[in-house]
């Protein structure tokens, strides 16, 4: 069995989805991994949600437990002896402290940077609205995700969009030598709000990239917001390294 690095609570999860030219993503592709797609498109998809009551190895650093994270991901598979693996790779992950940036980079190689955060977390009462929102300061500017909701939340239809969004139990992070690492993530499925408005405020192309501005300056194709549950996240496996010019046994 494969030890537990980290366990938290996630929540609150806001997922803003924007369809995304494979041709973008494909630098960012890890070895040993493809593009996953859904009904033809590819996606990239903005993240704000709460971690709570986080544990690295079992032990709670203090000042450390509680904090909001935002990130850019999109989605890829791994072919495996059970079929395929579904995971997604990170862009970007923005958290309020540095020491769990230094963290994830030392022991993922992930592209974790620290900012100033902020949330909004109103969870609906008596099947009313709710609104939920992340922001971040960087360069002297504020820049938020954010999104409304009404009632309450249901699990995603078997081959929805949000099925597929909210379901992919693995990560993958190319490494400096051109490897990868594959660890999985464990939890039960999500109920998911369908958001009845959405917000994305700030300037994203200049966080991001140029490389990914003309996507997030789109509408958003979906927004929804994720209930959450308690996390198990496993360490980091290494891929093997195949040969250049092996033939596949």
């Amino acid at each position: 069995m494969v030890p537990v690095f980290l366990t938290a609570d996630w929540q609150r999860l806001v997922m803003l989805n924007f369809v995304t030219d494979p041709a973008t993503l494909a630098p960012y592709v890890p070895r040993g991994t493809e593009l996953d797609a859904w009904e033809g498109a590819t996606f990239v998809s903005l993240v704000g949600f709460r971690f709570r009551d986080t544990r690295v190895k079992g032990i709670a650093v203090p000042f450390h437990r509680d904090f909001e994270e935002i990130n850019l991901r999109f989605y890829v598979r791994r072919a495996s002896p059970e079929g395929f693996r579904r995971g997604v790779v990170f862009v970007r992950e923005i958290v309020p402290r540095s020491a769990i940036a230094a963290l994830a980079k030392w022991r993922y190689n992930e592209n974790y940077v620290a900012c100033p955060m902020r949330s909004i977390v109103s969870d609906p009462a008596n099947g009313g609205a709710g609104r939920f929102e992340y922001g971040w300061k960087s360069g002297g500017q504020w820049r938020s995700v954010g999104a409304d909701v009404l009632g309450a939340p249901s699990l995603p239809a078997p081959g929805s969009q949000e099925e597929f969004i909210t379901e992919h139990y693995w990560g993958y992070a190319a490494q400096r030598d051109g490897g990868t690492v594959e660890y999985r993530v464990e939890h039960p499925r999500w109920s998911v709000w369908t958001a009845t408005g959405c917000m994305l405020e700030g300037d994203m192309g200049g966080f991001y990239g140029p490389a990914f501005a003309g996507a997030l300056l789109a509408k958003p194709v979906s927004a929804f917001v994720a209930d959450g549950s308690a996390v198990t996240v496993r360490s980091p496996q290494r891929l093997e390294r195949r040969t250049p010019g092996a033939e596949d046994s």
